[in-house]
């Protein structure tokens, strides 16, 4: 007709019927964006470059070519480049974007580290074993690459049916040309006309975009809430939910540590011992030293300058305060300072016990008393446990946390309503 003249043409319906079809494509790529989103924070999780030592000396190269056996020098606050195994050097690494520990995991030699994982307060040589997709990073991006090329199963159902009434369709059409034209002798104009017309009508266009809509609908409502689809099969099954798992380093919790107990010895004020341990804690960049020098700064406690400040990796740290030396870590620090915890031993092994990290302090050679510390619940976690409870749907936590955490969890969830079991 657009030759010969003389009659309608549909371009506008051909054109919104192919535009239908790209939508829905469209849609279904638009979905996908949350996972691409989190591919692509992933990745940036891991160094663009990597110090590898050769010859003696650190050299710079692009994390893409470490190999396997080199061994690479990680300072303090930098990221590890690939997967290894600690050889010298001692320090604390942050693992929780990997393992979600809430406090950092002491390394020494013969201990293995996580690729995108940060050195927080040592020197660390470590040899690569594991390098580009055999790292632990590179498999959580490729489970997450084939969680987003995954179909639904009502999705998959209306792509084959759409494949079945395609061929009907063109079928359909095919019957109608050679009727009109062979049957009735009407002329192969209107033949033509009537044959797309039955095509265009029966092409299931909306079946193939209906699919698409809901899922787009469905993750760009679970994004705004902070809601990542693992697959499109989850959409699915959302609605028969009965059951939620919950992590807890930084979902019920903070993921960070706070000071929730100070205990002080016999005559000394419970404001100068957190004032000194502070002035200790203000030169060191573990997240526990950073959590007590919070807490002093909230109580509004004056600051101290400290000096002859020293580090004791996996202990704690030791310095001068107004003329007192003041050690601040655990029992093996206490120890090697010759103090005798007494007493304070006893209320810190029953803190501890309580699923808190315990913290001595002592003064001058004497044991002086207690911080403890522990990874504080969300304001907002037990409400959100407590809504999911009313709508029937039964709350689990499950945490990776190491065994101190898991009596916090214990302590401080088990026997509380709002809270998961």
């Amino acid at each position: 007709m657009t030759l010969t003249g003389g009659g309608e043409v549909f371009y506008e319906a051909a054109a919104l019927l192919a535009a239908f079809v790209l939508l829905g494509h469209w849609f279904e790529m638009r979905a996908r964006g949350g996972a691409n989103d989190a591919i692509r924070a992933l990745l940036e999780l891991a160094p663009e470059q990597a110090l590898v030592v050769r010859d003696g000396e650190p050299v710079a190269v692009p994390t893409a070519e470490v190999v396997v056996g080199d061994l690479l020098l990680v300072r303090p606050g930098a990221k590890i480049a690939v997967d290894g195994v600690v050889e010298a050097g001692e320090s604390d690494v942050d693992e929780s974007m990997v393992t979600g520990e809430s406090l950092p995991v002491h390394k020494a030699p013969g201990s293995e580290v996580i690729g995108a994982t940060v050195n927080t307060n040592g020197t660390l040589r470590v040899r690569a074993t594991k390098v580009g997709a055999d790292t632990a990073l590179a498999q959580i991006v490729a489970l997450v690459q084939e969680a987003q090329n995954s179909k639904a199963p009502g999705q998959r159902l209306a792509d084959r049916a759409a494949f079945w009434l395609v061929l009907v369709a063109l079928l359909g059409g095919l019957g109608t040309l050679l009727v009109w034209l062979f049957a009735t002798g009407r002329p192969a104009r209107e033949a033509i006309l009537f044959a797309i017309t039955v095509v265009v009508i029966t092409c299931p266009d909306a079946l193939g975009l209906a699919t698409p809509t809901v899922i787009m609908v469905g993750t760009g409502l679970g994004a705004r809430r902070g809601i990542l689809f693992k697959n499109a099969t989850a959409v699915e099954s959302a609605a028969r939910i009965d059951t939620v798992v919950l992590d807890k380093t930084g979902t019920l919790t903070k993921g960070e540590p706070e000071v929730t107990d100070v205990v002080a010895a016999a005559g000394v004020a419970e404001d100068d011992l957190l004032r000194l341990a502070a002035a200790v804690e203000r030169e060191s960049e573990h997240p526990l030293a950073a959590a007590v020098v919070r807490h002093a700064d909230a109580r509004g406690l004056p600051s101290a300058p400290a000096s002859g400040f020293v580090n004791v990796p996996g202990h704690g740290a030791v310095a001068t305060v107004d003329g007192h030396r003041v050690a601040v870590g655990n029992l093996r620090l206490m120890a090697r300072e010759g103090v005798e915890a007494g007493e304070l031993g006893e209320r810190r092994d029953r803190l501890a016990a309580g699923g808190r990290t315990a913290v001595l302090v002592a003064v001058d050679g004497r044991a002086a008393g207690v911080v403890a510390l522990a990874d504080a619940p969300r304001p907002t976690a037990a409400q959100a446990v407590r809504a999911l409870q009313d709508a029937g749907v039964q709350v689990v936590m499950l945490t990776g946390d190491g065994a101190a955490d898991r009596r916090t969890a214990r302590h401080r969830h088990r026997y509380r309503r709002g809270a998961p079991r």
